[in-house]
């Protein structure tokens, strides 16, 4: 895997005033703006495979989950990598206090999980996807249960949409929010490194037009699992990031 340059301090700063604002809504840029320096000061980035996330269009960014922190390290990563990311989300963060103002001003996605109206986070990602959007999904569900971090089995949503839709689906791993956030604690540690990597798309062409069964499923969602699997392989072998 070829790696980008550690994003340093000055870098990170430097990037400030061309990142994406159009489609951000009042809130959510509110909130980005109000993380971005805190990123910049105080989490040790390093990004790679930044061009394979497309400038333009519609694109699904499936990630691992390891912490609370994944929405703001991967968030700053769409944003240098010029795009304004939209989130799938458990439908009680639109009711929570000021964070649902951001929640609706994103135009994210919320997730009834459990009940009859889970499915309909899936027409909404369809709606998003056909007006260009850059869509973030973690496909586990939740973070992973893996005492040494690595990703679970995946849920199917991802691959349904991206095999009803043709969406192009980029993997993308990250590493180090688990000791930035640890589990059960409110405020981050800083100065902690913190890697994350995007690659190719995965390819699920031969997949197209066929029957969305469970078997085309299992099968689509294995080969993004295995993706970003292997994406982490890569990066928690690096110098300088966390070890369980």
């Amino acid at each position: 895997m070829t790696e980008d340059p550690p994003v340093t301090f000055y870098r990170m700063a430097a990037m400030t005033a061309r990142l994406p604002r159009r489609g951000r809504g009042f809130w959510y840029s509110v909130a980005i703006d109000l993380l971005w320096p805190l990123v910049v000061l105080f989490v040790r980035m390093r990004m790679g495979g930044r061009t394979n996330i497309p400038r333009r269009g519609p694109v699904l960014l499936a990630s691992n989950h390891l912490s609370f922190a994944d929405p703001v390290t991967l968030t700053a990563f769409a944003l240098v990598s010029g795009r304004v990311p939209r989130y799938f989300a458990k439908a009680s963060l639109w009711r929570a206090p000021v964070l649902g103002w951001v929640m609706s001003s994103g135009r994210h996605i919320p997730v009834d999980r459990g009940t009859a109206r889970a499915g309909h986070a899936l027409d909404a990602a369809r709606t998003s996807l056909e007006e260009g959007e850059c869509v973030i999904v973690y496909p586990e569900g939740t973070f992973t249960s893996d005492p040494d971090g690595w990703p679970m089995r995946g849920k199917n949503g991802v691959a349904r949409v991206a095999l009803t839709t043709r969406t192009p689906v980029v993997p993308v791993a990250q590493w180090g929010t688990r000791e930035l956030l640890p589990p059960g604690r409110f405020l981050p540690r800083p100065w902690r490194r913190v890697s994350v990597v995007a690659g190719a798309e995965v390819d699920l062409s031969d997949l197209y037009g066929l029957e969305p069964t469970k078997v085309v499923l299992d099968e689509a969602t294995a080969r993004i699992m295995g993706a970003i699997t292997g994406l982490l392989t890569g990066i928690r072998e690096l110098p300088g990031t966390e070890t369980r």
